[in-house]
């Protein structure tokens, strides 16, 4: 290895003194040769027993990748810098294919334990749309043999399995693509390069289709009627009421970046949001920017970021002109001096740092004002640390991934899960200075102390904690999703006090903790209105809540409306019973005489392999009217719930003994059925129904005496 270092110390030396590009391919050239034919060092093969990802079956540098350029990715699942390079290599995989002779191969070296678990690596690999064959390195075997030190590293094989030259960390998608293309020319021209395929067997096709996908963060109107949920393998934002019946989708579905309406945004993984008023800002995570939803117009726009992740760490300018770099999480707050919620924090995991947007103009701390649009650092120098300071500027934080704020006089902080130092740590909204509250230790380099110990100040043990929410804003009780120990910790802010609140019923036996079964949650959110916590269970593809006065837990169901169908019926409004847009479906009149005991039964029939939704009662109404359109003063039950499919009753009358002077009766009937398939994507159905019974043609007047209502999908 000390031959390889050497060469690849010196090629970079020539490198910065090559003038013209034709020099710099004669360099690099030279170089290849030189590895190839003269250095020779041999890439080791894997071990044999090593677990591998969207293959069929493991691959080995003697037999499958022999005569391959492989681009090694020497990753873990948690560093915001891996995520930064996945866009480059998909580019690199679009412009070679492997018949072409170049594999991208992704090694994941875990730095957490929790990473070291296989389910734990598919979910990432689902999550972030990896599309190459993956290799579990958790013992860092292969990471210790060719002396990788940090992440990302992204090491270059030849066809013959020789060590070519390795790139470190981010930034070096040109430099890359530039030496692939003059290693295959090279390899070519000695006839090495093979174009056989590999036992690509990707794992996206396995995934079950569920409403949610990998939900990243959560948010809750002032008054707790809406909560916004980041749907970010969906790569959008699904709005819904606290009985989980969608109102807005914002997002197409698909990755992209492009403003617009509801349904014509796009959106790459979001992550936070906050409501502000009847706007929603979203941190787009992967498109590096700020986009603000105006629901009262439904239009979605860009106002930060430039849609390119950024370098720039000290920030300034306005909107769009600003780059930023990783946005994880947001929260509304004040500037000095004002009453309403005027600026957005942003947790800038890209940067390592914390920033400002002004939603208008807005006086900052040490008296300076900002022009509305304005994007700026507020705490962290931009070096990846756990380093706390008086001075925010100096202070350092290691991948800030959730934030939450109190402006209660009491506490007027901010409060940050910072990811990598698996801490939490607190930023005065005085003066900017930065406090360990729990977790990690005191040396600030030291990125690795992470564990699952309940404990006070560092004594506490976190494992990549990604979100954070305040009880209340007086009392000072903090909750944490502790997110690789798939636990809840609370933390009480005046002691520094950390304890499990939440974990998985199978482990900590004998604890107080709610039991719930978490897999790396990594949103928070509390509905201070309703006292009501909601957890987005990342891995599970579900958002829990929990009653903070009983503790109950539960999910919320995602309910999406399915329209009537257009079946011809006309429309009509019956005072507030039916809306004017609603299709009333007309059943068949019935003719029955004066006197006639009618019994109206509903039977419902759900497609086959559904099931009713718990979470969500299903119910129905009912209304008689007579063709005038006059409530009948008649005794009858107006509403009840619907628990299963078998028939039931909803109405018992006597047809009226002036039957002959009203000439109708109209029993309307409105039926809410929230119902889920086996893999709980639910949905809700409204349907009107309108019964006629009516006696003008004695003819035809029937001797029954019971009429089901039929209600069918």
């Amino acid at each position: 290895m000390d031959q390889v270092q050497a060469a690849e110390f010196g090629l970079l030396e020539e490198l910065m003194e090559d003038e013209t590009p034709e020099k710099k391919h004669e360099t690099l050239n030279k170089y290849i040769d030189k590895m190839e034919t003269r250095i020779k060092f041999q890439v080791p093969d894997f071990e044999q027993d090593l677990q591998w990802l969207n293959t069929s079956s493991p691959l080995s540098m003697s037999k499958e990748l022999e005569g391959k350029l492989v681009v090694m990715d020497f990753f873990t699942y948690c560093c915001v810098n891996c995520l930064h390079i996945l866009p480059d290599l998909e580019q690199l995989e679009e412009l070679y294919k492997i018949q072409d002779g170049v594999v991208v191969l992704g090694v994941h070296s875990a730095k957490f334990a929790n990473e070291k678990v296989l389910s734990n690596i598919l979910s990432a690999i689902l999550r972030y749309n990896i599309n190459h064959p993956v290799v579990n390195d958790s013992e860092a075997t292969l990471w210790n043999k060719l002396q990788i030190v940090c992440w990302p590293t992204l090491l270059v094989v030849s066809p013959t399995g020789k060590y070519l030259r390795t790139f470190v960390g981010e930034g070096h998608k040109e430099s890359l693509e530039e030496f692939l293309k003059l290693a295959l020319d090279y390899y070519r021209e000695k006839g090495l390069i093979k174009t056989h395929s590999l036992p690509v067997a990707l794992e996206k096709g396995k995934l079950p289709a569920t409403p949610l996908k990998f939900p990243g963060k959560i948010a809750v109107s002032q008054n707790g009627k809406m909560i916004a949920i980041a749907d970010s393998g969906h790569h959008r934002i699904i709005i819904c009421g606290k009985d989980g019946l969608v109102q807005w989708v914002v997002g197409g579905g698909k990755k992209g970046l492009q403003d617009g309406s509801l349904s014509e945004a796009r959106f790459n993984s979001p992550q936070g949001m906050a409501f502000v008023g009847e706007d929603l800002y979203v941190a787009d995570t992967e498109n590096h920017v700020i986009r603000k939803v105006d629901l009262k117009s439904s239009l979605v726009s860009t106002v930060a970021g430039t849609g390119v992740q950024g370098q720039d760490k000290e920030g300034g300018r306005i909107g769009t002109q600003q780059e930023i770099s990783s946005p994880w999480d947001i929260q509304a707050g004040y500037s000095v001096g004002s009453k309403s919620e005027d600026i957005l924090f942003i947790a800038m995991a890209g940067t390592h740092q914390i920033w400002v947007y002004f939603i208008q103009d807005g006086k900052w701390y040490k008296g300076r004002q900002y022009q509305a649009g304005t994007c700026v650092r507020f705490a962290g120098s931009g070096s990846e640390e756990n380093r706390n300071n008086s001075y925010p500027a100096r202070a350092a934080f290691a991948q800030p991934s959730g934030i939450t704020v109190s402006t209660h006089p009491e506490l007027n902080s901010m409060f940050v899960a910072d990811s990598e130092s698996s801490t939490v740590r607190s930023v005065s909204m005085k003066d900017g200075a930065v406090k360990g509250l729990v977790g990690g230790e005191k040396d600030p380099m030291n990125l690795f102390a992470y564990g699952d110990v309940d404990g006070t100040g560092i004594a506490a043990k976190l494992q990549h904690p990604l979100g954070v929410a305040l009880v209340t804003d007086d009392k000072g009780l903090l909750l944490v999703a502790d997110s690789y120990n798939h636990k809840i910790k609370s933390v009480d802010i005046a002691s520094k006090k950390c304890e499990t609140w939440a974990s998985p019923s199978q482990s900590d036996k004998g604890c107080n903790s709610i039991p719930i079964d978490l897999n790396e949650p990594a949103g928070l959110c509390v509905d201070k209105t309703n006292r009501i916590l909601y957890i987005a269970d990342t891995n599970n593809h579900v958002i829990r809540t929990v009653d903070l006065g009983t503790k109950a837990v539960s999910h919320l169901p995602i309910i999406f409306p399915t329209p009537d169908e257009a079946d011809g019926s006309r429309k009509k409004q019956v005072n507030d019973f039916v809306k004017a847009n609603t299709v009333v479906k007309e059943l068949p009149p019935v003719n029955l005489a004066a006197g006639t005991t009618v019994d109206v039964r509903l039977h419902i029939s759900l497609p086959e392999g559904h099931h009713f939704t718990e979470e969500a009662p299903s119910n129905w109404m009912l209304i008689c009217k007579d063709e005038a359109n006059k409530v009948l003063n008649i005794d009858y039950t107006t509403n009840g719930s619907i628990q299963s499919s078998e028939e039931q009753s909803m109405l018992t009358f006597t047809m009226p003994s002036n039957l002959d002077l009203l000439k109708c009766v109209q029993v309307y009937i409105k039926c809410r059925v929230f119902f889920c398939d086996d893999s709980n994507v639910c949905r809700l159905k409204e349907n009107v129904y309108k019964q006629d019974f009516v006696s003008q043609d004695t003819e035809k007047i029937t001797s029954d005496k019971s009429v089901i209502i039929d209600f069918r999908f």
